[in-house]
């Protein structure tokens, strides 16, 4: 396992991407070939992890605004909110941590350092939502706090309180 104290977590800026490779290739090109311009474009924020004294991208993770709908948020977290139609709310767009990283809880470190940086952000947001791409991406949000949406099970929320 990775110490989290071994882990820097930066914005993407001119680190070398050309080499990441999580096994996922639509995940590999995304952050090969868009991952910058949608930084740069401010459509998302774009994170990388770095282990140790390697300068190779590890892993990364996006952020960006979005809303969810009040009735679609897991039983009993919509009670002590707000009754508007549309909660702010930010979502991790993807995430991936390159195969020579896997399996050592990098993942899990990326997750904490996105909902610390949505509450330290300064900026209205009631959590953090990810869409999972498959079963297995799913169990992995479920085990590190995430639940799934009521209306969908794929698209899963974890509070930022």
């Amino acid at each position: 396992m990775i110490d989290p104290s071994d882990v820097r977590i930066e914005p993407l800026a001119g680190h070398d991407r050309s080499a990441f490779d999580c096994g996922v290739r639509p995940l590999d090109v995304y952050f090969q070939r868009s991952a910058g311009q949608d930084s740069r474009r401010r459509v998302a924020n774009v994170y990388v992890a770095l282990v140790g004294e390697v300068t190779e991208v590890a892993a990364f993770y996006t952020l960006s605004a979005c809303g969810v709908p009040r009735q679609a948020l897991p039983p009993g977290t919509s009670r002590r909110l707000p009754r508007y139609d549309t909660l702010p709310a930010v979502l991790m767009g993807r995430l991936a941590v390159d195969r020579r990283w896997q399996g050592q809880g990098l993942g899990g470190i990326l997750i904490v350092d996105a909902v610390e940086r949505v509450r330290r952000s300064g900026i209205g947001a009631i959590g953090l939502l990810v869409d999972a791409k498959d079963p297995s991406a799913a169990d992995f949000y479920d085990r590190h706090g995430f639940d799934a949406l009521t209306d969908d099970r794929r698209t899963l929320f974890r509070s930022c309180a």
